[in-house]
């Protein structure tokens, strides 16, 4: 589907990503630097859209890579880059792709949350939030500020929050009219300002593989 015409915002996430999601925000890092605070190391990074991060998730091990349609498998130096880097040849647990929009880096991962795990390191220099769909259809946010851990709540499921309540660390208060992850995206939306471009985060963008 062509998610194009709802490119300026976040709440297309949601949809876009509609099987398993996290949108991690990092106020004031490069992409870089998020890669590097979640374990990447800089000569692994790799330029990859979100097409081909699919691919190398979704592949088997015993799969030969010219089964890869974005790859050139007779390029040799490509293949080593990406075996050296951990894409190949067994698939990763997870990717990571990484890029940056008004002042804040942002992380999309397609079906985990490695992110979540290094929310307080990600958010040294201002905020840091951390937007998470699982496969079953359970969301969950997670909220740090100046490396401090501050909520992690689910939408709509107060009683199931650790931390600050997010009405009082954020002012959201989830009423019910749309799935709780969208109510969210759409509440950062209101509150940042951050637009998120579709066409940006389908092409190439850092990425680094984690197993």
């Amino acid at each position: 589907m062509n998610w194009g015409p709802l490119k300026n915002g976040l709440c297309w996430i949601a949809d876009a990503y509609s099987t398993s999601f996290t949108l991690t925000l990092s106020e004031g890092l490069s992409p870089y630097e998020l890669l590097r605070r979640v374990g990447a190391e800089e000569r692994h990074i790799v330029p990859l859209t979100r097409s081909a991060a699919y691919e190398l998730l979704l592949r088997d091990v015993g799969d030969h890579v010219s089964d890869l349609d974005f790859l050139d498998w007779e390029d040799e130096a490509a293949v080593a880059r990406l075996t050296s880097a951990g894409f190949l040849p067994a698939p990763p647990d997870t990717i990571v792709r990484a890029g940056s929009v008004e002042g804040w880096a942002y992380a999309l991962e397609e079906l985990h949350c490695r992110t979540g795990g290094y929310l307080a390191a990600l958010s040294e220099r201002g905020r840091a939030f951390c937007v998470h769909r699982n496969a079953k259809g359970f969301s969950r946010v997670d909220y740090a500020c100046r490396g401090n851990a501050v909520s992690s709540f689910e939408p709509g499921l107060p009683h199931l929050t650790n931390g600050a309540s997010a009405e009082e660390a954020l002012g959201f208060v989830d009423n019910g009219d749309e799935p709780g992850d969208i109510a969210f995206l759409r509440f950062l939306e209101r509150k940042l300002g951050v637009y998120l471009p579709w066409e940006e985060t389908e092409a190439e963008l850092p990425a680094a593989a984690f197993t």
